[in-house]
């Protein structure tokens, strides 16, 4: 079995929040896949189906986003799974709205969900990274993250979903390059957005209940090692 699960915070004063593009993620895989209605279980919500001939579960914690290990964790614990059956769905102020990448283990780097799963279930889990772009300022992260999708969001908001939810069989049988491949293919040209406004840099430290920090730039300098699909794959993010 694999599990999914999406981060966000519960409740209707969240429920369009940029933090919560997980919980959205979730929402568009259980509906276009056939999944069953949610139900509550593992302090949570949960929907069972298949994906890609996986049997998988869905799970959206709703002990709130700094406490999401918990209801990780129970589910982990009742179906017998270990962390590399595991794909976390989680906001990510690194990369411009519209972009994502995939990431097996590794640090939070601040973010307050990751943290929490790092503290039940360890590090090795899988996330998919999805951008929210960041808004220019350290100072203001957190109402960029709690605040909702603007109206001009909505276009490349649900390219995202839709592209996200139709690849994610390929997730589901472990082929995380191929998945990106086929988001990067079913994104429109031009879906994504820049990540800061004209002039500002995108970047610099931020910290906050439910925040991340933001690592340094790449140095332009230094060889290119990927390989040529990753490389391709790349061009899309």
């Amino acid at each position: 079995m694999k599990l999914f699960v999406g981060l966000g915070n519960p409740g209707a004063q969240y429920a369009h929040n940029r933090h919560n593009i997980g919980f959205m993620v979730l929402d568009r895989i259980a509906a276009d896949h056939g999944f069953t209605p949610w139900r509550e279980k593992f302090q949570g919500k949960i929907a069972s189906g298949t994906l890609g001939g996986e049997k998988t579960l869905l799970l959206k914690p709703e002990t709130y986003m700094n406490r999401s290990g918990q209801s990780v964790g129970e589910a982990m614990r009742f179906y017998k799974l270990g962390p590399g059956d595991v794909t976390v769905f989680h906001d990510e102020l690194d990369l411009a709205p519209g972009k994502l990448r995939v990431k097996q283990g590794g640090g939070h780097a601040g973010h307050n969900g990751l943290r929490s799963l790092h503290a039940h279930i360890g590090e090795t889990y899988a996330r998919v990274r999805l951008g929210i772009g960041h808004p220019g300022h350290k100072d203001r992260v957190t109402a960029h993250v709690l605040g909702d999708f603007s109206r001009g969001d909505q276009g490349w908001l649900d390219d995202l979903l839709r592209a996200v939810s139709g690849a994610a069989p390929h997730l589901a049988g472990n082929d995380p390059q191929r998945f990106m491949s086929a988001v990067a293919q079913a994104m429109p040209p031009g879906s994504a957005r820049a990540a800061a406004p004209r002039g500002e840099k995108a970047g610099g430290g931020a910290t906050g209940a439910g925040t991340k920090e933001q690592p340094g730039a790449p140095d332009p300098a230094a060889p290119d090692e990927r390989s040529p699909l990753q490389r391709l794959v790349d061009r899309f993010r």
